[in-house]
Parts: C-alpha cells; sequence; structure tokens
C-alpha cells in the first residue's frame, strides 16, 4: 500500500461510492461533451441516465438538462458545476427577455462577457480547459440558444410550460425591476427607489418600464388575477427570503417611490443577490459592484524593493490603510472610526464601512508583520498571499474570517515587474541576441519562450515550458543552454529525458547548437562499468550532460553532483510523487529546475503538484496541504480554482497552435525525426537476421540473391517494427517494440490535447496491433483501413473520422490510405514504419494536410536507431546516390543491387545507440 494522495479525487465526500463519474470536456472547436473519469458518485443511476442521454441529443440540451437536477451545486463534480452556472446564466438572461413569450424563436440573448470572463478565471480543472476562453464560451452560448429554441419549439412555443418543465423555480420572470439612484439634493435621504415593470417595447426596440403600481390597475380587470400574480412571482419569492422585502411588499411601500437613508439604501444593496436568483432586474449606481463593494481595505504591499529573488528571498512586507488603491492618510483613518456603519462617504465616494471588521483585519496584518522576520516575507508566502492561495504558512491567515474581503495583497514594484513578465513575456524588456551560436532562426513566439526562461534563470526560479507539441521547446531550450555559456555559466547542466529522446536531442544539438559540448550518460554511448565509476575531471569541460530517467536511479554521481541547470523533457514522468525516478529526480541538487511537457498540467491536479515540486519546491505546499487546499476551492462559491491558477501561472508558459497569433507564425506542415530504441529482444533479434544473412549472403547469386535480400530487409523492418509482427506470435507486449513505446508518448500528448492522429504502416498485418494499443492509450476504439477492408466502406470511415466527435485515431496500411481520402480532422501524421520513398510518403501526409485543413499537421517519422532505418534516411536526406523517385516501388528493388560489403554495411545494427535500458 502507498500513501500516494489522489488529488483528482479530492472532491468527493467519504461517504460517496466508487463509481464512473461524469466528467464535462471542452473541445479545442469550443463545444462541450461529455466524457468519464473515475471516481466517486452522489448522483443517482436514473440522473446519470438522464445527463447522458441528454447531451447525446447535443452539447445545449445536455447544459439545459444539468438545470432540472435537484441540488445540483451540491452533487454534481465540479466540471458539471461549471456547465450548470453556464447554463443558469443563460437562463437568466433569457427569463430577462420582455415579451419572451412572443419572441422566443429569434431573440438574441447578449453574451455577459464580464461574467464569463470571470467564470474563465474560476473554471475548475477539467479535459480542455486550456481552450476557455471568450471566442469559445460564445460557442457554447449558441450552443444553449439553439438548445433553447428546439425545445421550445417541442411545446408548440409554449414557453412557460417550458420553463416548469426545467425546474419548477424557472418562470416568465425578469420583467420586474428594481431601481437604486442616488438622490443628490435631498442631504439626510440621498438614494431614491422605485419598482418598476416591463410594460412593453418601443419602436426602437427598447425597453418601456413603468411604476409597478400601474400594474395593479392594468390587471385589475376580471380574468387578469393569474397575470398579476405571474408578475409579482418574483417579487413573493424575494420575500419568502427576505423580512426586510417582505414588509415593504405587506405594506404596499413596494409599489410607490421611496426616499432612502444610506442605511436603507446599503441593506437592499446587500439584498441584491437574493433578488437576482428570484429573477428580479435590479438597476444601481455603478459605483456598486456586488462581489467587490468599493470599501476600505488594508492595502499589503509586498516586494517593494527586489534585490534578488529564488525560493529563499526575503520579500519587503508592509501594511497600510488604502481604498481603491490610494492610500488612506491618519486624518481619513480618523474620520472613518467617527462613522457610523453601512454607506459613508469618503473622498466624495460612496463607500461601505464596517469599522470592526476593518480593525480586526488590520490588527491581524500587522501581527503578520511584526511575526515576520525582520519584517520581512519569505518568498513563497508572499506569492501565496498574493495570488490569494491559503496554502498553508503565514498564507493561512487569507482564511481568517473577512481577510480576503477587507484586505488587498498587491505586489511592490520590484516584484511586480518582474511578475509581469513571468506572466507575459511580452513585456519582458531583454533583446537576447545569440548570433551564430544557434544555428537556426527563432520565431518571434520562441524568442519570447527564451525571454521567458532566461528571466527564470536570473531570479533564480523554476518554471515549466507547456507549448503545443511541434512548437519547439527543444530549440528554446537550447537558446537558453547557448546563453548561459555565453555569460560563463561554468556549471555543467543536466537534461533528464526518457530513452527513446536521447537520439532526437543529441540530433537536435548536434545541427542547432554545435557550439555545446555535452557528455551521453547513458549505456548506449558509454559501457555501464565505466558510466558508473566516471571520474568528475570528464565533466569539466562539459556544458551539458544527457541522461535518462532511469539512469537517475542507477548512477549516483548523478544525484552527488551540484549542477547549474537542471531540465526534464517528457516531465509526466514525474507525475507520479512515489515512483522511484520522481523521488532521484527531486533529489537532484541545481540552481534553477525546468521541465517541459507538451500536456497541460493546470488541469491535472496530481501532476501540477508533483511538478512542482520539482521546479519550485515548497510553493504548493505538501501533499496532505494541497489537499486540503483543493477541498477549500472546491467548496469556494465566488473564487473557485483562481487562487491556484494566480499562483502557478507566472512558472508555467503555455502556447497554444489554436493561438491565432501562433498559427500566423507557424508552417502549414512540419515534419520531425522521431528516433526510437530498440527494446534487448529486437536487438537479438536483429543481430541474429544480420548473422544468417552474413552466412547466406555468398551462397546464391542472381534471381536467388535478389529474393533473399527483399526477404532480409522485410525482415529487418519488421523487428525494427515489433518481435511479434516477425516471429508471428500475436503477443505485442508494448515494451518489447521501441517504437510502440515512442508511440505510448506521442499519442498521450495527443489525446490529452483532444487532437486526431492518422499512423501509416505499409504492413497491412500491423493496423490491427496498432489499433488496440492506440485505443488503450485513447480509451476509445478507433478506425482502420487497409487492402482488405471493402471499398465501399472507406466513404463511411472517412465521414465517421471528420465528424468532431468522431474516433480520434486512424490506422491506414500506406498502400489502401496513401491516396484519395480527405481526412483533415487529422492535426497529426505518424508514419509508423518509412516506405523509403518520399513521394510516397508526402501522398499518404497530404490525407491531412490539403484544402480545408485549417490547423497546423505535425508529421512524425519514426526511424530505429543504428539500424537500416537511419542510415536510409540519412541517405535520403543527403541524396547520397539517392532521390525522390530512385527508391520507387518501395525501395528495397535497389538495395539488391547493392555489392555484399555494401550491403552488410548498411543494414548493420550499432548496438550503443539503439538499445534501450531494462526497465
Amino acid at each position: 500500500m502507498t500513501n500516494k494522495p489522489d488529488f483528482n479525487n479530492v472532491f468527493s465526500p467519504p461517504d460517496e461510492v466508487e463509481a464512473v463519474v461524469l466528467d464535462l470536456q471542452i473541445s479545442p472547436t469550443g463545444h462541450i461533451h461529455l466524457g468519464h473519469i473515475a471516481g466517486h458518485s452522489s448522483l443517482s443511476p436514473l440522473e446519470v441516465t438522464g445527463i447522458t442521454k441528454a447531451f447525446e441529443r447535443g452539447s445545449g440540451d445536455g447544459l439545459l438538462h444539468l438545470l432540472t437536477v435537484k441540488r445540483a451545486s451540491e452533487l454534481l463534480p465540479p466540471s458539471l458545476v461549471f456547465g450548470y452556472q453556464l447554463a443558469h446564466l443563460f437562463m437568466r438572461g433569457l427569463c430577462a427577455v420582455p415579451n419572451l413569450a412572443s419572441q422566443w424563436d429569434h431573440v438574441e440573448i447578449a453574451l455577459p462577457v464580464l461574467e464569463l470572463q470571470q467564470r474563465v478565471v474560476t473554471a475548475p480543472p477539467m479535459v480542455g480547459a486550456e481552450y476557455l476562453d471568450i471566442p469559445r464560451l460564445t460557442m457554447i452560448w449558441l450552443d444553449l440558444q439553439t438548445a433553447a429554441r428546439t425545445e421550445i419549439a417541442a411545446t408548440q412555443g409554449d414557453v412557460q410550460a417550458w420553463l416548469q418543465c426545467k425546474h419548477p423555480s424557472w418562470n416568465l420572470i425578469g420583467r420586474v425591476c428594481f431601481h437604486l439612484a442616488e438622490n443628490k439634493n435631498h442631504e439626510q435621504a440621498p438614494f431614491a427607489f422605485l419598482a418598476t415593470y416591463a410594460a412593453g417595447v418601443s419602436q426602437q426596440s427598447r425597453v418601456q418600464y413603468q411604476p409597478l403600481r400601474q400594474a395593479l390597475q392594468e390587471y385589475a380587470g376580471a380574468g387578469n388575477h393569474d397575470m398579476l400574480l405571474r408578475l409579482l412571482q418574483p417579487v413573493n419569492k424575494a420575500a419568502e427570503q427576505s423580512p426586510w422585502i417582505k414588509s415593504l411588499l405587506d405594506s404596499g411601500t413596494l409599489f410607490h417611490p421611496i426616499a432612502w437613508t444610506p442605511a436603507k439604501a446599503h441593506q437592499f444593496l446587500r439584498h441584491i443577490p437574493i433578488f437576482e436568483s428570484c429573477g428580479i432586474v435590479v438597476r444601481i449606481p455603478d459605483w456598486w459592484q456586488v462581489r467587490q463593494p468599493p470599501r476600505p481595505q488594508v492595502k499589503v504591499n509586498i516586494g517593494n524593493s527586489v534585490a534578488g529573488l529564488g525560493l529563499n528571498a526575503m520579500l519587503d512586507f508592509d501594511v497600510s490603510l488604502s481604498l481603491d488603491g490610494e492610500e488612506i492618510s491618519l486624518a481619513e483613518w480618523k474620520q472613518l472610526l467617527t462613522m457610523s456603519d453601512g454607506l459613508v462617504q469618503l473622498k466624495g465616494r460612496w463607500i461601505e464601512l464596517d469599522r470592526k471588521k476593518l480593525e480586526s483585519v488590520l490588527e491581524h496584518w500587522k501581527k503578520v508583520q511584526r511575526d515576520a522576520a525582520n519584517g520581512n516575507i519569505s518568498f513563497i508566502d508572499g506569492m501565496r498571499l498574493l495570488a490569494g492561495a491559503a496554502v498553508e504558512g503565514k498564507s493561512e491567515v487569507a482564511l481568517l474570517p473577512d481577510a480576503a474581503d477587507w484586505s488587498n495583497v498587491v505586489a511592490g514594484n520590484g516584484l511586480q515587474q518582474a511578475l509581469e513578465g513571468l506572466r507575459d513575456p511580452h513585456n519582458i524588456a531583454d533583446d537576447l541576441h545569440l548570433g551564430d551560436e544557434l544555428q537556426v532562426q527563432l520565431r518571434p513566439y520562441q524568442k519570447e519562450g527564451v525571454r521567458w526562461l532566461w528571466l527564470l534563470n536570473r531570479l533564480g526560479l523554476g518554471g515549466c515550458l507547456a507549448d503545443d507539441m511541434g512548437l519547439g521547446k527543444t530549440v528554446q531550450i537550447l537558446a537558453l543552454l547557448l546563453l548561459a555559456k555565453r555569460e560563463g555559466d561554468v556549471k555543467p547542466h543536466l537534461l533528464v529525458l526518457p530513452t527513446s529522446l536521447i537520439g532526437n536531442w543529441q540530433s537536435e544539438i548536434t545541427r542547432f547548437a554545435p557550439g555545446l559540448s555535452i557528455l551521453i550518460a547513458h549505456p548506449s554511448a558509454i559501457p555501464s562499468e565505466a558510466l558508473n565509476t566516471l571520474p568528475a575531471e570528464c565533466l569539466e569541460n562539459v556544458d551539458v550532460v544527457i541522461t535518462s530517467y532511469g539512469s537517475l536511479i542507477r548512477l549516483p554521481w548523478l544525484l552527488q553532483t551540484s549542477w547549474s541547470l537542471v531540465v526534464l523533457d517528457e516531465a509526466q514522468a514525474i507525475k507520479n510523487p512515489t515512483a522511484y525516478q520522481t523521488k532521484a529526480a527531486k533529489a537532484l541538487k541545481s540552481r534553477v529546475r525546468f521541465v517541459l511537457t507538451g500536456t497541460p498540467v493546470e488541469n491535472r491536479l496530481g501532476d501540477l503538484w508533483s511538478l512542482f515540486d520539482f521546479i519550485c519546491p515548497g510553493l504548493l505546499g505538501s501533499s496532505k496541504a494541497f489537499s486540503l487546499f483543493i477541498r477549500r476551492l472546491a467548496q469556494d462559491k465566488q473564487q473557485g480554482y483562481a487562487p491556484l491558477r494566480n499562483l502557478v501561472k507566472p512558472y508555467i508558459l503555455r502556447r497554444m497552435k489554436s493561438d491565432k497569433r501562433i498559427i500566423a507564425d507557424l508552417p502549414d506542415k512540419t515534419e520531425v525525426k522521431t528516433y526510437c530504441v530498440l527494446s534487448r529482444l529486437q536487438a537479438s533479434l536483429y543481430g541474429q537476421a544480420i548473422a544468417t544473412l552474413v552466412q547466406q549472403i555468398d551462397k546464391v547469386e542472381g534471381i536467388a540473391r535478389r529474393g533473399l535480400v527483399l526477404a532480409f530487409l522485410m525482415r529487418f523492418k519488421q523487428i525494427c517494427n515489433h518481435p511479434s509482427q516477425w516471429l508471428g506470435d500475436e503477443a505485442y507486449l508494448e515494451n518489447n517494440s521501441g517504437k510502440f513505446v515512442r508511440l505510448r508518448e506521442l499519442a498521450q500528448d495527443i489525446a490529452a490535447r483532444q487532437e486526431k492522429v492518422l499512423v501509416f504502416t505499409q504492413f497491412k498485418e500491423m493496423t490491427a496491433p496498432l489499433a488496440a494499443f492506440l485505443q488503450d492509450i485513447f480509451g476509445c476504439a478507433g478506425l482502420q483501413l487497409h487492402g482488405g477492408i471493402a471499398v465501399k466502406t472507406r466513404k463511411a470511415l472517412v465521414d465517421k473520422f471528420q465528424q468532431e466527435t468522431g474516433p480520434p485515431f486512424f490506422v491506414l496500411s500506406i498502400k489502401a490510405g496513401g491516396t484519395g481520402l480527405n481526412l483533415t480532422a487529422a492535426s497529426h501524421v505518424i508514419h509508423f514504419d518509412r516506405w523509403w520513398n518520399p513521394a510516397v510518403e508526402n501522398q499518404a501526409t497530404d490525407r491531412a494536410y490539403r484544402i480545408g485543413q485549417k490547423k497546423n499537421v505535425l508529421v512524425h517519422k519514426f526511424i530505429c536507431r543504428g539500424t537500416i532505418e537511419e542510415r536510409i534516411d540519412t541517405m535520403i536526406e543527403n541524396k547520397i546516390g539517392l532521390s525522390n523517385d530512385l527508391l520507387a516501388g518501395g525501395g528495397e528493388t535497389l538495395l539488391t543491387e547493392m555489392s555484399n560489403e555494401a550491403l552488410l554495411k548498411l543494414v548493420s545494427l550499432d548496438i550503443n545507440s539503439t538499445v534501450a535500458e531494462e526497465k
């Protein structure tokens, strides 16, 4: 048994039962889909079935159905609560439309942009949360509007019946409006109240409001009693919750204009949430914000002067009083102490005052300041306080009653300048010039990424570069390492990678940063015996040491060395806090730590904690403290998850290919070589095949020799794909194939991004094993196409794949699917094995990269290092004796003309560069 915290399930009360939980997912195109996650469920099977069927009809139908779930905010998981809140917001706008019953089929519900922006900030972790923005929320809003019209039409336009069917509390409401205005000519009663109702719409389509008392006259006639009750229903509902409004209603005062004292006006303002929840429209002066009323606050200023940062830095800490950021003088403070609580005027404006709460919060912050070391506060506590994230330590002061409402924590000038650059690299002024050191032209967003990394490095802070796959995380890190070398950072740097990526990084460094001296601390480059006892002087002239996660466990000197920069690629490898390689990575000694990942981490709480426990140890507290913190966020109806997002934002740089600025800066198609290492079984079979070929090649000539060579070329390809393809044992175990291991790493990133992929192979028999393997990764079935599938079914397969909710992957044989298909739903193409003919591969790639494709297409070409695959790729790349047309027909026929010596050199195995380490 382990004590690993399950942060993804911290929201569940202990009395719930294990089940498959419904989960909302935001698609890249801006639609909401229903998914499933493992966890605990409070919903009954009948409720689960109802929600599932509603979402099957459409996302708008599903969201509206959530309104029918009783105690939705208590029973639904956080992602569905988010959907419920969107639907509730829409219904509030819909029901506020005058004459809705007569114009439901063409009414346009205005988008509440400010409230939706708040929903983005407070949204819970959920699949696709990184796609939440106003354009995509607009799409969801339109889905809701379409669903509402369709459902109302099904009731023959009976809006009232539809609302009652949705929920008994919904009604044709919103026609009553409470107005509060300033009455500046009356010193004792400086406010005026009037209740009105929407009597109709003018020719200019403006709502015409009349005093509510006129409704009593309008509906006084016989037969109008029900209409009057319906009109006043929101008021009656409010009276049930508020004795104060009930007294106004019972006395009839509500139906007349009223002059109010500040105390009465304040009482009204505090009741606004009740009025709006009951469907009453409220019109008030713009200086009052319901969630953030104007009030004096304790201003806590952190980091006004910053000599240097880092996790161990101490920040200056100052406490004062302010109003809207402007400091309150001692004379003004004394003036406030003489005033009564409620609405008061200060600096010529109305504000809310509660002296007892304000004095209590002020005294508390002063105590925190006195208790701080020399009047300073730790960097970590300071960052938590700024984010409003009460994780543990001094940040727990945010849990004090009224602390958040009556205080305002801000970054001082020095700290603010640094945070502005970290939160948005566009604000970083440094113009870094690499000259010829980096032999590639960085794109604008990549230059911003390097500036961001360099700023973190200078500040002594860690970070997570989480750009989408294909945006060039590797080249940005190489630029950072070159800058560090130029600035005289003499300590070596450490790159920790999955074994499958060592070849990729080695190739990229050779190509783009040849000025970096590297040492590969891995058995593929240095024998294990020598690696275990590598002398320290071997690192003296090395800029970068490259190793694997597995080697961190096997080579103690990696943990004993003091590194300058440590970079973890594919950082999902340390998402499990209890894994040996995670513990080893976190034991590394370094000045600054960075991680690279192409998957969103902000929305996977367990991964997020473990990653930050590496890059910024202590920022998110202990695992136990973080778990409690997440529980509190889940229960916070106002701030939601905003404190967590604010806390981690400076240390995560995430750019997506869907960003219009990024799209404009990208080529339409990007091709990358994906190097794979052979498993020990693959290497053994490959070596045996070479030995057999050596024995037989000299014994045959002519056609027999050609047949022998072709047979062995096919055998080498099959072994590189998977031993089971050559052995015919149908086992297809993942760890027996380096290509399968790399395919999982790629597919997991693609699945996390909700993107689609085409996988091409030249072998019909490989399509089924690949499809089964990918089904396990994506969690759903995909599609297959090969020569054995009837031609008449091809269109149906293509149509299914092209649907947004269609299968996420399509495995195709290159002969059957390499031409004639339109598969633009895919943004990734994987050539699992090579045809050795660029023209044929390009034709297959063009199934996705063609007219109608609106996304950047990323093409991955799998190559087993140290094998015939790498040598053929080098020949094609360098055009040594080959051209795009030279290998037509698959390429094998031409290779049969090679001499025995040239052929054996071509197929030979470089064991030091290809064999994966043991798990």
